[in-house]
């Protein structure tokens, strides 16, 4: 396949060409940065020294692309594709927030054909025959597959959840809450029970409970690390333990990079993989849900390529089989 990205100098930019330079399947046509254009792309990434002579690009050649990965700012994707004329034989996957909500309980589209929201563990059919991937959001992605199970049994009423993210969620430019000396030995809340990512969530746990939304009360924390989201939800569930874990084993055994576990849940476990791990503690009628990804590989990235590699039909976990940097 022949690979085209547009916006290749920030952090999704970054690992995308880190994980399709290893895909089996996949050659990087072009990397897109108006900003870039004529640099080697290991002059912005620098851990890409020896792996890669491409350089950025201002000009692309659509033509003979066979994926597109739009790894733009929120709001810019939109723009960019309305400022172009693609064919329709090309697959485009927008790694931002442009096309994931329903706008008036249709899928939003492009060139009359619907953006599928890409979360495999929700839509692999749909993603199978889909032009158009619009990729969740990281905490999104690891909320949603800590309660998809659950909303599909009906028992999601009111969840409190709270998640914590890395530095790298913030993107690469700067701010006063991204840099070094900020994040070092601090966490703080943000963005309580407001977040963005609210509304993709329970759209898509309304879509497969098939009843009323449930009600999510979500505080994101910055964390002081780079990488990794670790979230936990809190519900009253009547279930009992084994009858829980029977759920979630049934409604993820044939999805590769979800795993639920019995141990204690730590970030270091995923990150660097494009795996979300689960692990359920109940006492009482409280259950918890602890759920950990890379938001830049299953939160991002990772979720990106193993869409593509379900639209096009070939192994879902090509290029994406990563170990976790543990140590």
């Amino acid at each position: 396949m022949n690979i085209g990205i547009i916006g290749g100098a920030g952090y999704t930019g970054g690992e995308l060409i880190r994980v399709l330079l290893r895909h089996p399947d996949a050659f990087i046509s072009f990397v897109h940065s108006r900003s870039n254009a004529g640099k080697p792309i290991s002059a912005v990434h620098r851990d890409l020294t020896g792996e890669t002579e491409l350089c950025f690009t201002a000009d692309f050649n659509i033509e003979e692309t066979d994926v597109l990965f739009l790894c733009l700012g929120h709001g810019e994707s939109k723009k960019f594709l309305s400022e172009y004329s693609f064919p329709t034989h090309l697959r485009i996957i927008d790694l931002a927030n442009d096309f994931r909500l329903n706008i008036d309980e249709a899928r939003p589209e492009y060139n009359g054909l619907p953006f599928v929201y890409g979360l495999p563990e929700l839509n692999r059919e749909l993603i199978q025959s889909s032009q158009l991937i619009a990729n969740p959001g990281c905490f999104a992605t690891a909320i949603q597959l800590g309660l998809l199970p659950l909303a599909k049994a009906g028992l999601l009423k009111e969840v409190f959840t709270t998640g914590i993210t890395g530095s790298t969620g913030a993107g690469q430019g700067f701010s006063e809450t991204s840099h070094f000396s900020w994040r070092h030995s601090n966490i703080q809340a943000y963005k309580t029970l407001s977040h963005q990512h609210v509304p993709e969530i329970q759209q898509s746990l309304k879509q497969v409970s098939g009843n009323e939304e449930a009600v999510i009360h979500f505080v994101p924390w910055r964390g002081d690390f780079t990488r990794g989201i670790f979230v936990s939800s809190q519900l009253q569930c009547s279930l009992k333990k084994d009858e829980i874990d029977s759920l979630y084993q049934e409604f993820y055994q044939h999805h590769p990079f979800t795993h639920i576990i019995s141990e204690p849940l730590y970030l270091k476990q995923v990150v660097n993989t494009n795996k979300c791990l689960i692990q359920i503690e109940k006492t009482g009628d409280q259950l918890v849900v602890h759920s950990a990804i890379d938001n830049l590989l299953k939160g991002a990235v990772g979720q990106a390529v193993q869409n593509m590699n379900v639209m096009v039909g070939i192994d879902e976990t090509a290029g994406l089989q990563l170990k976790a940097s543990y140590f």
